[in-house]
This record gives C-alpha cells, sequence and structure tokens, in this order.
C-alpha cells in the first residue's frame, strides 16, 4: 500500500537509550519519529501536535501505559497505540488488546519486530483513512488515471484494459515492482460501469493473515480479543464498486480459499457472524511472482490460480519501453513543478539522454523519485545532469568497469575507485534527500537518519553540499 505522506510516530518510554534506539531503527524517509520520556509529556505534545502511532512503554513512574492508552483512546481515536514492555505476559497482553492498543511487542525487541509492526501499524492507518473516505461519499466519482505511452507494449495493455474494462470478467495484472499495476487496476475501473463508486486498493504483502481477513470480511463484536464493536469489512463496503488486491501472491492458503468461494459466490460471513452477506464487487488481482510456478511448487492453491487466471494483463517494464521514458519524466516534472510552485521548463539534451540510456530497474516509480528529486535540488528552469547525480555516477562506474585492467596492480586500482565512487554517490545521495526531506534543517536531517549532528555536518563538508 502506498504511503502518500510522511507517518508521524511517537516514543514514549522512561529510558532514554530505548528512545533513541527506536528513533534510530524508524529512521525512515516516509517517518518523522519523536520521542518524550513520560506520559504526562506526550499527552501534553500531542494536545499541540497529533501523531499517527504512538509506541508506549507500559511500565513507567509518571503516569503508566495503560492509563497513557486510555486518555488517547478517549482524545485521539485516530491515533495507532503500540505497547512495549519488558514484563511481558498473557494477560497484560489481553488487557492493553481489550483497552484498544493495535499490538503488543515484548522487550527486548529486534529491529525487524519493530519495523514490522510499525509497517502494519501504518497499512491499518492507510485502510482506515480509505474507509473514511468510501463512508463520506467522497469517492463517488470517476478516478482519473494516466496511461501514458506509445510504445507497442503499452498500447497493447491499455487495448487490453479497454476490452476487459466493459466486463466483470476477474483480471490478473503481472508486473515487475514499480511498474504501475495498481494504475492498470484503476484504469480498469475508471473506464467501467462501476466507475461512480468506489476502488479499494489492499496491499496484501503488508497485513498478517488475522488483519487481512478482519479487513475484508469484516467482523463482529466479540469475536475476538479487541473487537469492542461490529466492524464492516471492505467487500461490504464496496459493494458495486471495485477491490484491487495487490501482490495476492503473498496472502495464505487459508485465505485464497475464503477468496475463491468468495468468487464462486459473491457471499462472505464476516469473522464471528452467522448471517451471509451478499455483495456485487469486481475483483482486480496483481503480482509480481510467477503464480504458475509456485503452484507447481505447492505454495499457491491451484484452483484458486484457475479462478484468477481469466484476463491476465502483463505490464512491461520501463526498460521494454524506452520511447516512453521521456514522456512519463516530462509528465511527473510538471506534476511536481506544481506541487512545489517551481517553473522547470525542460531537460537538457545531455540529461534526457541519461534517462533514456539508464537501466531503470526500479521501473516507473524509480523514475518518479528521481524526477522529484531533480525538482527538488534544480535552481533553474533546465534539468541538467547535476540534478540527477545517481544516474550520473552510476554511468561513470559503468565506464570503469567496461574498462579492461592489464596487470593485478591495475585491477586492484579500479577496484579501489570503483568501490569509493559507488560510496561517494551513495552518501552524496543519502544527505541530499534527507536535507530536502527536512527543509534543508540540519539538525532534523541528522535526528530523522541516526546520524550525529557532527557526522552529518562532516559528510555535507567532504561532499561540498551547499543549500540551494
Amino acid at each position: 500500500m502506498t504511503i502518500d505522506k510522511t507517518v508521524s510516530i511517537l516514543v514514549i518510554d522512561d529510558e532514554l537509550h530505548i528512545c533513541r534506539n527506536c528513533l534510530k531503527i524508524l529512521a525512515r524517509p516516509h517517518y518523522e519519529v519523536e520521542y518524550t520520556l513520560n506520559g504526562l509529556d506526550a499527552l501534553k505534545l500531542m494536545e499541540s501536535k497529533p501523531f499517527d502511532i504512538v509506541i508506549t512503554d507500559l511500565s513507567m513512574e509518571r503516569l503508566g501505559g495503560m492509563e497513557v492508552i486510555a486518555r488517547i483512546n478517549a482524545s485521539f481515536s485516530d491515533t495507532i497505540v503500540i505497547v512495549m514492555t519488558g514484563y511481558a505476559s498473557v494477560s497484560s497482553a489481553v488487557e492493553v488488546m481489550k483497552m484498544g492498543a493495535f499490538d503488543y511487542l515484548p522487550k527486548p525487541f529486534t529491529p525487524y519486530e519493530l519495523r514490522a509492526v510499525v509497517k502494519q501499524a501504518v497499512a491499518r492507518m492507510e485502510l482506515r483513512k480509505q474507509q473514511t473516505i468510501l463512508i463520506s461519499h467522497k469517492t463517488k466519482k470517476k478516478i482519473s488515471h494516466q496511461l501514458i505511452g506509445e510504445s507497442p507494449g503499452i498500447k497493447k495493455v491499455i487495448k487490453m484494459v479497454q476490452k476487459v474494462a466493459a466486463t466483470d470478467a476477474n483480471v490478473l495484472v503481472y508486473g515487475e515492482s514499480g511498474t504501475g499495476k495498481e494504475l492498470i487496476a484503476r484504469a480498469v475501473h475508471a473506464n467501467s460501469n462501476r466507475n461512480k463508486n468506489v476502488f479499494f486498493a489492499v496491499d496484501c504483502g503488508t497485513l498478517s493473515e488475522e488483519l487481512l481477513s478482519s479487513e475484508l470480511f469484516g467482523h463482529t463484536k466479540g469475536a475476538f480479543t479487541g473487537a469492542d464493536k461490529d466492524k464492516p469489512g471492505i467487500f461490504k463496503l464496496a459493494h458495486e464498486g471495485t477491490v484491487f488486491l495487490d501482490e495476492i501472491s503473498n496472502t495464505s492458503p487459508e485465505i485464497q480459499s475464503r477468496l475463491l468461494r468468495f468468487l464462486e459466490t459473491r457471499e462472505f460471513l464476516p469473522v464471528g457472524s452467522t448471517k451471509i452477506i451478499k455483495v456485487d464487487v469486481r475483483l482486480i488481482f496483481a503480482t509480481n511472482r510467477k503464480l504458475e510456478e509456485m503452484v507447481q511448487k505447492g505454495q499457491f492453491r491451484e484452483d484458486f490460480y484457475y479462478r484468477i487466471f481469466v484476463y491476465p494483463i502483463v505490464i512491461p517494464t520501463l526498460n521494454e519501453r524506452k520511447i516512453d521514458i521521456l514522456p512519463i519524466a516530462y509528465f511527473f516534472l510538471k506534476q511536481f513543478c506544481k506541487k512545489m510552485g517551481k517553473h522547470i521548463a525542460q531537460f537538457d539534451e545531455t540529461s534526457a539522454n541519461r534517462l533514456i540510456e539508464y537501466h531503470w530497474p526500479g521501473n516507473v516509480r524509480q523514475l518518479k523519485n528521481v524526477v522529484e528529486r531533480a525538482v527538488i535540488l534544480c535552481e533553474n528552469t533546465v534539468i541538467t545532469l547535476k540534478e540527477l547525480p545517481m544516474l550520473g555516477e552510476i554511468s561513470e562506474i559503468d565506464e570503469m568497469i567496461e574498462s579492461i585492467p592489464k596487470t593485478n596492480e591495475d585491477l586492484k586500482l579500479l577496484k579501489k575507485k570503483i568501490r569509493q565512487k559507488a560510496v561517494n554517490k551513495v552518501e552524496r545521495n543519502f544527505i541530499l534527500t534527507a536535507l530536502a526531506r527536512n527543509n534543508w534543517n540540519i539538525t532534523k536531517a541528522s535526528q530523522e537518519t541516526g546520524l550525529q549532528r557532527t557526522n552529518f555536518q562532516a559528510l555535507i563538508k567532504k561532499h561540498k553540499i551547499s543549500r540551494p
């Protein structure tokens, strides 16, 4: 599921080293993390600045975690609470979940465990937002789509979208990461007779089996610990609309079984309910994996595979549609200039050629990020190779790789140069993007990245970076 805004996170723990470790672990482009050393200060801070996610210790001297959860639920109902404690037990876990905590993290925890639970909380936050939009009827309008390109591959995709949109056939979209699978799904919806109704996108790869089941099918009050009220699932809310299930290859056999049943009957039972609900929902699936191979290895249900493999659409990679690169780049250029209030007319000839020559392992998503960074860095009305540092330096490395050393000493020297060039590229882009995200505030950028301010400044000096 795509994150379209910065997620604000507040860590509450009376041990300073725990707070600092959480800041380092959660140093991510889309996360803005702060901390306080007690619950009272945390609640005061939340009154002036709302937070999307709160990660709180359970045992603290000034205002314990239980009371923090209660006050957050009362005053900041949209905030998702994650509890961490060194006094883990089944009874305490049940208690905090009953009080409305999203999840429970026993100490000591690994960086992977913390990132995973926060990632699931972000997924829940995004789904909540979509449900709010749906219930307020703000999505009752046609969703626009931009399928840009003149290459044979993308033209074929557009024709396939137009043909299948008029039907209710199941669609399976294949494509590498970043090729625009959700964009294709939105195009199918926008060209269908369901376009005045809701389009719901769900990333199956970010949700656990239990959470995905609850989000899709809903649950009744008392169905499980923490289910204090009935919750309508996405399928019920999306009646007469379209639901896009991305990364379907990551679902469990149990979820696949329930989805298979739903495809055959368009009926389902919410978790904990005995009342069957019947809806009219179109499903579009997507994956970046070869499902047929997964079926042969027993990793994907064969009957479910044949049920969804009705109308496959394969999206070409950006490398397979070179003539579309510049039109897409100019589309993003216009988009980001409008967003940032800048007036940039074009890419110069050298930078345009570099965009076309580059191999784009991250596909359209990577191109979008590169153009956004270029717009941030550009101080004039034309983007040059200077604003595309990653593409420029990779080309230089490629040139060094293509050169053939004559002796062992030449080989050692060349390897050293390539390593140094690669490290410099990564460091410079790391610092530049961190500064751009934080409006060139060095203190905030160093805190976000987990670097000491002196070390951050040393890298700025090393790479001769100056504020535009």
